[in-house]
Formats: C-alpha cells, sequence, structure tokens
C-alpha cells in the first residue's frame, strides 16, 4: 500500500472521505409546518460567518459585504465575521464544526478542504456534520509567470518543462489547487519545483522579480503586477472566460481540460440545519449578490459572482471531490478511511 503523502502546510491529519451532501433526503422527512417556523423563527440571534482566509482575502471581502446587507434582511441582527486561518483549512473548519450552532456558518473557498482526505492521515473534524447552503462567487485563479518570460503560453512552459526537468519553480494557492497540480505534474511527466510560501503576495512580488518562474494565484494578488507589466497571465483555472480578462484563456482552452479548477466560495451550515432555512438563506445570499453595486464591487477584486442554492452547491463541490480522487490516485494515494 503506497505511503500517505502529509500536507507540507500541516501535520494533522484525516479521518475518511465523505462527500458534502445536500442532506434533503433525511430532513425531507419533517412536517411542512415546521419547516415554516423554523425558516420564521431564524435568526432569533446574532450570526457569524467563520472563515478560513485573514482579512483583505477575497472572500473576507465578500463576507462582509453581504453580512452588512444581510443584517438588514435579517430584522438587524448582527452578522459577525471571524477570521481563523491556518492549518491548511483545519482551524477554521474544526471552529465551525465543533460550535454545533445553526447561527455559526462557514464562509470557505471549497479548496481549502475538499483534498483533505488525500493529503492528511486522519482529520479532526466529520464533514458529514456539514451541508452546502448557497454557492456566492468564484474567485479568478490565474497561472502567471514574469512578464520576461520567453512563455507566451502554458503549453510553451509544459513543453520546455518536459525538456528541461528541475529547471523550473513555482508558487501556488495551498490545498486543492496544489494538490491538483500535483497530479497533472506526475501524469504530464513533468519536475516543476515547489517553493513553499507562508504569503503568496510575497510570492507575487518574488515571481515578478524573477526569483519563481510560475504562479497559481488569486488574480487579485497578481493583479498589481499585471498592471505594472510586471507579470503576464497563461491562463486562467476556471471553467469558463472571466468578462474581466476577455484575452486570458481558460486552461481547458488552452489544451489542459484537467487542470480546470473553480475557485468556489460559498456558505455552509451545520448538518442539522432544516431545509428551509437553508434555502431562505440561499435567496437572501442571492438576492444581495445580484445588487449591482455589490456585484460590482466583488467583480473589481477578481471575483465573477456565482450564486447558487444548495442543490447547486452541492454539485459542484462533489465534482471537486471527484477531481481530487483522480489526483489522489495518480499520485498513488488513497484517501483516509
Amino acid at each position: 500500500m503506497p505511503n500517505k503523502k502529509l500536507s507540507p502546510h500541516q501535520s494533522l491529519p484525516t479521518t475518511r472521505r465523505a462527500l458534502i451532501v445536500g442532506g434533503a433526503s433525511a430532513a425531507a422527512t419533517l412536517a411542512l409546518p415546521s419547516f415554516a417556523r423554523a425558516q420564521a423563527a431564524w435568526p432569533s440571534r446574532p450570526v457569524k460567518f467563520i472563515l478560513p482566509l485573514g482579512p483583505g482575502s477575497g472572500a473576507d471581502i465578500t463576507a462582509r459585504l453581504v453580512a452588512d446587507k444581510l443584517s438588514a434582511k435579517w430584522g438587524g441582527q448582527s452578522v459577525v465575521v471571524e477570521n481563523r486561518p491556518g492549518g491548511d483549512g483545519i482551524i477554521a473548519m474544526t471552529s465551525f464544526i465543533g460550535a454545533k450552532d445553526d447561527h455559526t456558518l462557514l464562509m470557505s473557498p471549497t479548496s481549502s478542504f475538499t483534498h483533505h482526505p488525500w493529503t492528511n492521515e486522519k482529520m479532526p473534524y466529520d464533514i458529514r456534520e456539514m451541508v452546502a447552503i448557497a454557492r456566492m462567487t468564484n474567485t479568478i485563479v490565474g497561472v502567471a509567470v514574469p512578464a520576461s518570460s520567453e512563455f507566451k503560453t502554458f503549453g510553451d512552459l509544459v513543453a520546455y518543462a518536459k525538456a528541461n526537468p528541475g529547471k523550473l519553480n513555482w508558487a501556488t494557492i495551498t490545498g486543492f489547487f496544489d494538490f491538483v497540480f500535483d497530479g497533472f505534474q506526475k501524469k504530464a511527466g513533468l519536475q516543476i519545483e515547489k517553493v513553499p510560501y507562508r504569503n503568496t503576495v510575497q510570492a507575487a512580488t518574488d515571481l515578478a522579480e524573477g526569483r519563481i518562474q510560475l504562479m497559481m494565484s488569486a488574480y487579485a494578488i497578481l493583479r498589481p503586477h499585471v498592471d505594472s507589466g510586471k507579470l503576464k497571465l497563461l491562463a486562467i483555472t476556471a471553467s469558463q472566460k472571466a468578462a474581466v480578462l476577455p484575452n486570458v484563456p481558460t486552461l481547458a482552452e488552452a489544451g489542459f481540460p484537467e487542470i480546470t479548477i473553480d475557485g468556489l466560495v460559498g456558505l455552509f451550515g451545520v448538518r442539522d440545519m432544516p431545509p428551509a432555512v437553508r434555502e431562505r438563506i440561499a435567496a437572501d445570499v442571492r438576492a444581495v449578490l445580484e445588487d449591482p453595486a455589490i456585484s460590482q464591487r466583488l467583480t473589481a477584486t477578481g471575483q465573477v459572482v456565482n450564486p447558487g442554492g444548495p442543490q447547486e452547491f452541492t454539485a459542484a463541490i462533489e465534482k471537486q471531490q471527484a477531481q481530487a480522487a483522480e489526483a489522489g490516485r495518480i499520485l498513488g494515494i488513497k484517501a483516509a478511511q
């Protein structure tokens, strides 16, 4: 049996692979009047959003913009944003699940946890304790090189890397993106050396100065250097082109569909949250995100507004989990049981 691969970012292990599910089947047995009562009663006190990212991140900006608007919709109940970065997302996950509180929600990129069963031996949380509520945005993630680089396309970079193993180095978003790219490298026969960074802003600066040759990161982090002419984008990871980057192809368009990754960000609740409450939250979130003033501000931060309900969000997460499973298969790693 192949050895488990431990995350370079933390050593906390995981228990077993389990999909986030909509939870509708079990909860559907509840009586409709109970749904109505639960929906009318929620929220009965302040609501907390726990984020696995620090202040100033795209998800943090979204959380604070949306929280203010939701507070008004929810009878003036305050909506507090609590940043719990670190531990490859596990600190935020355990804090959220451990609260066992339907007024404590997790707002997170799915890339913070979809890889966990393949990068940890055990996990201090059970993913079945959380359910998807609302898809909110897609963070635009770009693949960038220094402006002086000879590579004009991602295909150029791959061809060079194949012919020159170990000559290139890279930095990336930790977590799911990192894991899928490792799988891609092994399948493609590449050897691009990984340079670990705690601070992605510093990594982007080093890329602009030519100290590293490749980076996969949120466009918001890369954008200042792109705008100043120090970096160029070869592609974005998203499944669809971004309106703010009409001339930048997706990786699928560049011929590499296996590393298509949407930067999904959304809200999660505890397992026992009634479906009616989840649907109500999702509808309120959608209404806020469809406000032109909000959507324009989020677009300016390198995000694509992409609201969806519990079922849509669950389906998107399951697709990413299948992608993580494929990367694990390529790397010879079995999911934790």
